[in-house]
């Protein structure tokens, strides 16, 4: 059991909320948040945005909390969903540095099928748009990893914080747009892009130096 001072404690919590955070990607995600909803109503597209961010909390925490039972179940080592979760986001952080558009986590039946429905804060705006696959994931492993209950805090209050950002991005997300404008946002995507580089390397590195150990014991 590692014994983490404050320093520690704060530089374990922004290296989890930032690999939660970029993985989501709520400023990109925002894009297709306001193309979906254009139209509506101030009231309505609220409406949406409580919903699908909250649907969307309550995906990741479930998979954060019920992390270790889906491993176990299925005989999964969290190293060894270290290795495929980081090949997954080195592949999502090569299409964010391409400039490569939030569409691809929603397939164009995705959109066309969004486009004929009444309330879209479910499918596909909790998931697949914000809670992909990629961001389940991450909370995983991230969950997986921590060895003590405070380091398994932390991974709580990143998660807390990252989906309380995306609400308020998508809440405002018309003023970010009209701000930033969309070339503004493809630019903090790809620094995104590349500090998820970084993580899933990381990821990579560990889960298969971990491995390597546990084989030659």
């Amino acid at each position: 059991m590692v014994d983490l001072n404050l320093p520690n404690y704060l530089a374990y919590f922004v290296f989890v909320f930032a690999s939660i955070f970029v993985i989501v990607n709520p400023l990109q995600a925002s894009l297709v948040f306001v193309s979906l909803t254009s139209g509506l109503s101030t009231e309505f597209r609220r409406r949406i945005t409580i919903r699908a961010t909250t649907i969307a909390f309550i995906v990741a925490v479930v998979f954060a909390v019920g992390g270790d039972l889906i491993l176990r179940f299925f005989g999964i080592t969290v190293d060894s969903l270290r290795v495929a979760g980081g090949i997954l986001l080195f592949l999502v952080a090569m299409d964010m540095l391409r400039g490569g558009r939030e569409h691809k986590k929603v397939t164009d039946a995705e959109l066309q099928d969004a486009n004929v429905r009444e309330d879209i804060s479910v499918f596909p705006l909790a998931t697949p748009l914000i809670t992909g696959p990629g961001a389940m994931t991450t909370v995983v492993v991230q969950m997986g990893a921590a060895p003590t209950f405070a380091e398994k805090s932390l991974v709580m209050a990143a998660i807390v914080l990252t989906f309380m950002a995306t609400y308020l991005i998508f809440r405002f997300s018309e003023y970010i747009e009209h701000i930033l404008g969309v070339t503004g946002i493809m630019v903090l995507t790809r620094i995104q892009g590349l500090i998820l580089g970084a993580i899933a390397v990381n990821f990579v590195a560990t889960g298969a130096w971990n491995l390597y150990m546990s084989m030659i014991k």
